[in-house]
């Protein structure tokens, strides 16, 4: 089995390149299952409904989130009733959404995500480690092959959780920092994991945003409203082979693809 990973979409650039290179990366990989971030999907930060639906018809199976998943206020209206869209599993009991579940592939094998957040730099939520335990336990009563999207700020945490999780699931990939790192690796129990798998967006910014913008917040201190950029618009994520047999992953590859 193989999985594509998309990292942050952010706003209509990001979307428009998960609408354009998924068709070619399925050809190319025979992908039977894709999962993106898409936290910042809508205008750069948030989701709704509308933007739900465009990237799943345009091919992505679940949506993950982080820290922004509740800055558009509509997302209160769906969440509960659009299994997929994640939000992160150690938000307190009583949150809207699910922060983890069971999903079919196109070749009709079970895939079990989980979402979670770090909490260094990130806001002090319940522990990811016990609470993303918690689901994997849930999750393997169902299937071997679940995938953990940690969405957080520090290094160390997401090094940490894809140890803790070694041999329990298939693949750790970090999202939020837009930075794709080339530290993937086959852990030795047999779990995928990469840092950060980046992000689909343009590139010709600062994590997504306008050059200019950014500089101006640095330079002066001062409020400044950060504008999605638009320029070298690329599709950044990881693809994870997967012994549906035993749920431990083969291999893992990164995937860097600029939109032309």
């Amino acid at each position: 089995m193989k999985i594509l990973f998309i990292g942050d979409v952010v706003g209509k650039p990001g979307r428009d390149a998960v609408t354009k290179m998924i068709p070619v990366l399925k050809k190319e990989y025979s992908l039977d299952f894709i999962i993106a971030n898409a936290e910042n999907s809508a205008g750069g930060s948030g989701i709704t409904r509308s933007v739900v639906s465009e990237l799943s018809s345009s091919g992505v199976d679940v949506l993950t989130s982080g820290d922004h998943i509740w800055k558009k206020k509509d997302v209160f209206e769906f969440i509960d009733s659009e299994p997929r869209l994640l939000r992160p599993v150690n938000y307190p009991e009583g949150a809207p959404g699910n922060g983890w579940g069971v999903f079919t592939s196109r070749s009709g094998v079970s895939v079990g995500v989980v979402n979670a957040l770090g909490r260094v730099f990130l806001q002090p939520l319940e522990c990811p480690f016990r609470t993303v335990k918690a689901a994997v336990e849930k999750l393997r009563q169902q299937t071997k092959i679940i995938i953990v999207d940690i969405h957080a700020e520090a290094t160390s945490e997401k090094v940490a959780l894809g140890w803790y999780l070694d041999g329990k699931v298939s693949a750790v990939l970090g999202t939020h920092t837009h930075i794709q790192t080339a530290d993937e690796r086959i852990l030795p129990q047999g779990t995928a994991y990469l840092t950060d798998v980046g992000m689909a967006g343009p590139c010709d910014s600062v994590i997504g945003r306008k050059v200019e913008d950014v500089l101006s917040r640095f330079l002066t201190a001062l409020p400044v409203r950060f504008d999605v950029a638009e320029g070298n618009v690329q599709l950044q994520g990881a693809i994870v082979e997967i012994d549906e047999q035993t749920g431990r992953a083969r291999l893992i590859v990164r995937i860097q693809r600029k939109m032309e």
